[in-house]
């Protein structure tokens, strides 16, 4: 009788009763219709079992991380500074969304926070500029699933404790395929210009820019910092045993500045200033991956690090929050946590019931018995996590069919990594896919646009999306090459 716990959920989550407590709702009726009320205990003990975890701490810390940023106004600067690169485009506007769902990814990790914090700026600046506010709120929810793909990722932290993974792994892993998704976006922009008659733009860079002597100074180091690193890594690499990595270290910061004077001849003094603004935000990205490539430091003390960090950045570098604002930033990020690991402790008790009934087993067999071409089986359950992924948020889903698909999947010759991604992707696209994707109602409060107007509208985006996620599953390289090459997947 366990068997019919599916069914009863979906038909709980149709009612519209809250996920959270359908996930405890159905398997509790079924045991006890089945008499099995003795597991009850075990049900509710794993609610919070599920929650007490160590890696899972990492995302508390990350949504915060992202809160102070978004109140410190990073948000702002990152749409300056897209709307100075990407603003001369035509459809200029719907490209600096895309871009700035991709920069501001590498801060929260959220679809739902990319959603509301740029949405509430861009729509409106959209529909100014003669876009119809339709297709902003479209072009907003669609490059927010960019949000949980680049690192850092809430879902990825979740099926690495799942599934028993390195995270750092899956964050790498998700930069190309989420990097992918974003240039997927621009290419459709495009298209749609001539037919949507999008407005031609120019270059925006305003005028008379301000920075703190304070922030010229910290852009200044930091800048030469990263650009001397990466040249340091490419230099270690063509000369491995030549000289002392220190000596190279020197060397790559020397090219680096003169390579950064060099640039500075050629650009406005405005638009100098707009890029040094973006610079302290989009240093949490790298210090985050950074210090974990490096081994300095766990996913969930990095997530840690990025809170610090944050809270430096805000209130000594960039002074745009004050003590009274912490108010405010924790209790948002304390019931943003509360509803993520709520969803997560209830999942994990959801799967206990799952493993008393059949049902792995049942679905293993089915799954199996379709065919033996792995590439079908990939091609099948592609649309059956795109399915799941339209009326189930991505957390959750993959708490309660990760087991059950991954072993399936890495018995058939895919790797752990390469399905993990396909996985997280795939539900993650489902944030922003009708009926019930959350992300469309989030750009609907946000625009005070119809859920039904957004959702036809999105559809081109949708295609491009879908069209990403078989190029990464039938392609592994885009997601394994860059783990591989750091050593984190062998």
């Amino acid at each position: 009788m366990l068997i019919w716990f599916l069914p009863l959920f979906l038909v709980l989550i149709l009612v519209g009763l809250p996920v959270v407590f359908a996930l405890l709702a159905a398997p509790f009726a079924l045991l006890v219709a089945d008499d099995q009320a003795r597991q009850l205990s075990v049900l509710y003990r794993n609610l919070y079992t599920g929650m007490d975890s160590f890696p899972l701490m990492a995302l508390p810390f990350f949504m915060l991380a992202g809160e102070i940023m978004n109140r410190g106004g990073i948000t702002t600067r990152l749409v300056e500074f897209s709307q100075a690169f990407m603003g001369h485009l035509r459809g200029g506007l719907a490209h600096v969304n895309i871009l700035s769902s991709m920069l501001f990814a590498g801060l929260s990790g959220s679809a739902v926070a990319d959603t509301s914090a740029l949405g509430s700026t861009l729509i409106p600046a959209m529909e100014k500029n003669g876009y119809t506010r339709r297709f902003a709120a479209a072009v907003t929810a669609a490059s927010s699933v960019i949000g949980p793909i680049i690192p850092p990722s809430g879902i990825m932290i979740i099926y690495a404790y799942v599934m028993g993974e390195s995270v750092a792994a899956l964050f790498l892993a998700g930069i190309v395929p989420g990097v992918m998704v974003g240039a997927g976006l621009m290419v459709m922009v495009r298209l749609l210009a001539d037919r949507y008659d999008l407005p031609k733009a120019e270059r925006i860079v305003h005028a008379n820019q301000q920075i703190s002597g304070l922030e010229y100074w910290v852009s200044f180091v930091l800048l030469r910092l990263n650009l001397g690193g990466l040249l340091t890594v490419i230099l270690n690499a063509a000369l491995p045993d030549s000289i002392n990595p220190w000596i190279n270290f020197a060397v790559a910061l020397l090219v680096a500045h003169m390579l950064l004077l060099a640039y500075r001849k050629r650009v406005s003094h405005d638009f100098r200033v707009i890029c040094k603004k973006a610079v302290a935000p989009l240093q949490t990205p790298i210090i985050i991956l950074g210090g974990i490539l490096i081994g300095v430091f766990t996913p969930t003390e990095a997530s840690a690090i990025a809170v610090a960090y944050a809270l430096i950045v805000s209130f000594f570098v960039l002074r745009s929050m004050r003590l009274r604002d912490l108010t405010g930033v924790l209790s948002r990020s304390a019931l943003a946590t509360s509803a993520v690991l709520l969803l997560v402790g209830a999942a994990v008790s959801f799967k206990t019931v799952v493993s008393l009934s059949y049902a792995p087993q049942i679905l293993t067999d089915a799954i199996l018995g379709l065919s033996e071409n792995p590439l079908i089986l990939l091609f099948l359950i592609n649309v059956l996590l795109f399915v799941v992924g339209m009326f189930l948020d991505a957390g959750p889903a993959i708490i309660i069919l990760g087991p059950i698909l991954g072993p399936i999947f890495t018995e058939l010759g895919v790797h752990p990594v390469h399905f993990a991604i396909i996985m997280s992707v795939n539900l993650t696209v489902g944030l922003a896919t009708p009926p019930m994707g959350l992300v469309l109602f989030v750009a609907s409060t946000v625009s005070r646009e119809k859920v039904e107007t957004i959702a036809k509208a999105i559809l081109p985006f949708l295609a491009v999306e879908i069209f990403v996620i078989f190029l990464v599953t039938y392609f592994p390289a885009f997601s394994m090459t860059i783990p591989r090459l750091t050593g984190f997947v062998q």
